[in-house]
C-alpha cells in the first residue's frame, strides 16, 4: 500500500478542523510534514472526485467540499489507492514445470483480491468525522495523562 491514502485523509481531516475548511498547499504539506508538490498532486486527484475545491489568489488554497460525516474512508481509499493490496511485483513464474512457481501468482492475487474487499468494508464503517473524533478523543487522554 501506498502512503497516498493516509496523507489524504490527514489532508482532507485537516480541511474538516479548521475554522474556515480551507488552506494552502504549504500549511497542509507543514502539518502533513511533506513536501506541497505532493500535496498538490494528491489534492488534485481530491478534487477530481469531488472531496475538495480550490479558490484561486491570494488568501486561496484548498477548501473542503463534503461533509465529514458523509465521506467514508473507503471513497477515500478507491479514490486514490484503491488496489493498491496488492504488490507491484509477484514472485513465481507461470511458464515453470513447478507447481509452486506456475500457481503462486494466482493464488495470491486471490488473497490480495480478498483483502482488499474486507479492507473496503472495514473504511466503509469510518468517515471522515469518525478520525476527526478520533483526534479529539487522543488529544483529551493526552491532556488526562499530562495532569
Amino acid at each position: 500500500m501506498n502512503s497516498e491514502f493516509t496523507v489524504a485523509v490527514h489532508s482532507l481531516v485537516l480541511l474538516a478542523y479548521l475554522p474556515d475548511h480551507m488552506a494552502s498547499s504549504e500549511t497542509i504539506a507543514r502539518n502533513v510534514s511533506t513536501n506541497p508538490t505532493r500535496i498538490r498532486k494528491i489534492m488534485s486527484s481530491l478534487r477530481k472526485h469531488g472531496f475538495v475545491k480550490t479558490k484561486e489568489g491570494i488568501g486561496g488554497g484548498y477548501i473542503l467540499n463534503c461533509a465529514p460525516g458523509e465521506v467514508t474512508l473507503a471513497q477515500v481509499y478507491r479514490a486514490l489507492s484503491g488496489g493498491t493490496l496488492k504488490p507491484h511485483w509477484c514472485s513465481g513464474n507461470p511458464e515453470e514445470d513447478c507447481l509452486v512457481s506456475a500457481n503462486i501468482q494466482v493464488v495470491m492475487d486471490h488473497f490480495f483480491y480478498e483483502a482488499e474487499q474486507h479492507y473496503e468494508a472495514y473504511l466503509e464503517q469510518n468517515t471522515l468525522q469518525t478520525v476527526l473524533e478520533k483526534i479529539r478523543k487522543c488529544q483529551q487522554q493526552q491532556k488526562t495523562q499530562q495532569v
